[in-house]
């Protein structure tokens, strides 16, 4: 396949577009009564990076998030719609660390700006699978590294609508205060703990907020994969839960949670959940935006772990 098709379809499909929606050289916002929002496009790779964007961003911009809510982010393809909509963006923000892989692909189709918004965290190592060595991509799942998003998208917004900037900044303080105090909760919760408690969960995608609380973190599988919860994956767990007589283990709202009612039955520990991670749920749903989200966690973690 030619190594410009994305640019190659992207062309044709922009030329049907205009002929089928143009209609006798009208544009169709004055065909259909519809005023057109000016207001800049910043296009996210997922719906958490969403939401942190539009708490900062507040009505300055339109936030739009490539993927759905509840969409397992780590093997997504992005479609032929995704390529149309990001040639209107006039920012993009993903979250790095090798999270999107295939995001990379995507962007060189897309001639706008691109902020890497966790720039600046210290990143925890995967320990463990084939992905042993690489920086752990869950950084947001931590309400001290949280912040530093937030910085982030203050100095790109800024960027991208100067005149709105003191707003941005005020905004992205409010939000940082908030994370301040779910960060000092979290760290109260286990400071008094005899024995230092343990962590488990489905995914290892909480070794950030592990680090933050000052526990131990264990995991069925290091980074969702084709190859989730094998035997050995599922016996090395076991014997983890039951030599740190762990009471609760946990799993995530994106995977199947079989492997962990594995474990959960054979070491007597209960199962609470499920946690989100990779996706805010729907406006109906217990985490319509980020900071319920780790509000969420953070209480059953809490919940299930602390003496």
């Amino acid at each position: 396949m030619p190594k410009n098709w994305i640019a190659a379809f992207l062309k044709c499909t922009a030329i049907s577009i205009v002929l089928v929606v143009a209609g006798c050289g009208i544009p169709a916002a004055e065909r259909t009564g519809a005023r057109p929002d000016e207001r800049p496009l910043v296009l996210t790779t997922f719906s958490v990076l969403a939401d942190l964007t539009r708490a900062v961003a507040g009505d300055h911009v339109r936030v739009e998030s490539i993927t759905k809510v509840g969409t397992e982010i780590h093997g997504y393809e992005p479609t032929p719609s995704d390529l149309i909509r990001a040639q209107d963006a006039d920012l993009i923000l993903d979250n790095g660390l090798g999270l999107e892989r295939w995001f990379e692909r995507f962007v060189l189709s897309v001639d706008a700006p691109h902020v890497v918004l966790s720039e600046g965290v210290e990143p925890v190592d995967i320990r463990s699978g084939k992905y042993s060595g690489l920086p752990n991509p869950h950084a947001w799942m931590s309400p001290r590294a949280a912040q530093t998003y937030v910085d982030n998208i203050v100095e790109a917004l800024s960027d991208l609508d100067p005149a709105h900037s003191r707003e941005y900044a005020v905004n992205g303080e409010e939000l940082k205060n908030e994370l301040r105090v779910l960060l000092k909760e979290l760290q109260d919760a286990f400071a008094d703990s005899d024995a230092t408690p343990a962590l488990v969960t489905c995914e290892g995608a909480f070794s950030y907020l592990a680090r933050d609380a000052g526990i131990q973190e264990a995991f069925i599988w290091p980074v969702n994969s084709d190859n989730e919860g094998t035997p050995r994956q599922i016996r090395d767990v076991i014997s983890f839960v039951e030599d740190n007589r762990v009471p609760t283990v946990f799993c995530e709202s994106t995977v199947n949670p079989s492997a962990q009612q594995q474990v959960a039955r054979s070491t007597g520990a209960d199962l609470a959940g499920p946690l989100y991670v990779d996706s805010l749920s729907g406006a109906d749903g217990p985490v319509p935006t980020f900071l319920e989200l780790l509000r969420h966690d953070i209480d059953l973690i809490v919940e299930g772990l602390a003496p």
